[in-house]
């Protein structure tokens, strides 16, 4: 499994339009095509205006295609462009698991 970490600058004061946005329209669209929401976040402390969210897939080829399919869907098209003027700078990282990592297993001390 893998996981793709984006993290997401947003201009001052727009997160809770983002947040609006993406769960009343984004979200419907998004989650059946993507699959596996890891997790959603705001910033609360550090760089500020932050949305951080991650995506697992088995692999960057299940990726690809769940991206593609994503990309081509004519909601997300007309979706997009409603929070990327709310975006000043993405980022986007993929994330492999550490050798003793099992992925949705909680290691707990």
């Amino acid at each position: 499994m893998i996981v793709e970490m984006r993290t997401y600058r947003l201009k001052p004061a727009a997160t809770a339009t983002f947040f609006k946005l993406y769960e009343s329209e984004g979200m419907p669209i998004q989650l059946p095509i993507l699959g596996m929401m890891v997790g959603y976040y705001a910033t609360e402390l550090g760089p500020l205006n932050q949305i951080v969210h991650m995506w697992g897939y088995k692999d960057l080829a299940d990726r690809t295609k769940r991206r593609t399919k994503l990309s081509a869907d004519k909601r997300w098209q007309a979706f997009a462009p409603k929070v990327q003027a709310l975006i000043d700078e993405m980022e986007n990282k993929i994330l492999i698991p550490a050798p003793f990592f099992t992925p949705g297993e909680i290691k707990r001390a």
